[in-house]
């Protein structure tokens, strides 16, 4: 994959994203902030903006969502290692109430 093959798929990650943010938002506000873990401040703009400042922002060359999953034993728990199969859920709710007490912390 070349640079401009790269930019391209950021560019258009970033507007995937910003559609689902956005979506999200008005759809329902609170489980936007917890899905996407933005602050009120981010997720007011979000709503607000037009189809043209989204494809305006969109069109930059640096991916504007970041990875949430920051630390091993988060990574340990999405990815079952060492863990059996009927613990998937166990694991899987763990490593959501750990992020979502991270973006809580964030806010």
């Amino acid at each position: 994959m070349n640079t401009e093959q790269i930019l391209m798929e950021i560019r258009e990650a970033n507007l995937s994203y910003l559609m689902l943010a956005q979506s999200l938002i008005r759809s329902d506000r609170d489980e936007a902030l917890f899905r996407l873990g933005i602050s009120e401040d981010t997720a007011d703009v979000l709503g607000l903006l037009s189809p043209a400042q989204m494809m305006k922002i969109a069109s930059g060359n640096t991916l504007l969502c970041k990875m949430r999953v920051d630390d091993d034993m988060v990574w340990s728990l999405l990815t079952n290692h060492g863990k059996s199969a009927a613990n998937d859920g166990v694991s899987r709710l763990h490593a959501n109430i750990l992020m979502a007490g991270r973006h809580r912390e964030a806010a």
